[in-house]
């Protein structure tokens, strides 16, 4: 038994998914003939109450999609120092856009209104023009942490009185919808353009959608094309994205309840020095200075057990809807009897 827990983009389309994407009806979506993603993108689209939504392969390209919407060259985009399309999208903001990016030293990859106020930066001519504003929710380096809803609306009014676009990177916002309650529309009554992700927890094999308002969203198939985003017959997959939404949203709960599990196990061992607060499916915990975090990663390796390392000490579990009960009780047994 193999227990992948290196990121919930590791499942496999089930039964049920297979079967919907052999089913799919399709149609050359260049053309824009392909009446399985149009529903797909209706879908999404009126979930979040906002007018359009364009399918993408992933959600790199979706975010710098939004990017390139919402600034010309020069200019600056705020965000976290942990943010995703900082630290994760090969440098895109610059090679694709052209833009900056301000960092904001925040609280496990969340900031407030008030930080970003002080990041706008002056209007003088020697200083790049803060023009977006970016957000991700919930924040994979902050360990799957959840932004609070009033802070976010404070952020808007912000952008608001300052003219500024607001994104919101929300691979991973099914999440946060089923741990806090919240609904699509909340968000979609805030941000200019949100990006959700299909392959992130919700079991697809691949997929990406980027919503938005009208006016911002009007050359998104043009700036997808220049990226190389065009699909043909993409209806397949977007099968996959309707049978997600209908059976695989609300067993994110799942996910999150073993996630808070591992955590109160690993907090009782002795070789863990710290784990971070667990909100949803992500776990990130740090090793006492004496455990080599090689020789770790490579022990449970040897027992069929797959993670990976963050960086700066840190190390990351992600649990996810192939992760069963079995696993678990393996993978809680394995870390207290691992011998270092």
């Amino acid at each position: 038994m193999i227990i992948d827990l290196r990121s919930d983009t590791v499942t496999r389309p089930s039964q049920g998914m297979l079967e919907a994407m052999l089913n799919a009806q399709v149609g050359d979506d260049v053309f824009d003939e392909d009446p399985t993603v149009k529903v797909l993108e209706e879908r999404l689209a009126k979930m979040f109450g906002k007018p359009r939504a364009l399918f993408f392969p992933s959600g790199s390209m979706a975010n710098q999609t939004a990017l390139k919407l919402h600034t010309n060259p020069g200019e600056q985009v705020i965000c976290d120092r942990f943010a995703h399309i900082y630290n994760y999208e090969a440098g895109g903001a610059s090679f694709n856009s052209g833009i900056s990016c301000k960092l904001i030293d925040g609280n496990r990859g969340m900031f407030t209104a008030s930080q970003v106020k002080e990041a706008i930066n002056p209007d003088a001519f020697y200083y790049a023009k803060t023009t977006l504003v970016e957000v991700e929710n919930t924040a994979n380096r902050g360990g799957g942490s959840l932004w609070d809803f009033d802070e976010l609306k404070k952020i808007k009014s912000i952008c608001n009185e300052h003219g500024l676009g607001y994104h919101l990177d929300g691979a991973r916002i099914w999440n946060a919808l089923v741990e806090k309650s919240e609904t699509p529309k909340q968000y979609g009554e805030l941000f200019d353009t949100i990006s959700v992700c299909l392959s992130k927890g919700l079991g697809c094999p691949i997929g990406s959608v980027l919503i938005g308002d009208e006016a911002i969203m009007e050359d998104a198939v043009r700036i997808r094309k220049v990226f190389g985003g065009n699909m043909r017959q993409v209806g397949y997959l977007a099968a996959a994205g309707l049978y997600a939404l209908e059976n695989n949203l609300e067993r994110l709960a799942e996910d999150h309840k073993r996630a808070k599990e591992i955590g109160e196990v690993l907090g009782r061992l002795s070789y863990i020095k710290s784990v971070e607060p667990i909100e949803t499916n992500i776990i990130i915990f740090e090793l006492n200075n004496d455990v080599d975090e090689t020789h770790f990663i490579q022990s449970l390796d040897k027992e069929g057990i797959k993670m990976i390392g963050m960086g700066s000490g840190k190390l990351r579990l992600v649990t996810h809807l192939d992760y069963t009960d079995t696993m678990q009780d393996k993978f809680l047994s394995s870390l207290q009897h691992l011998k270092l």
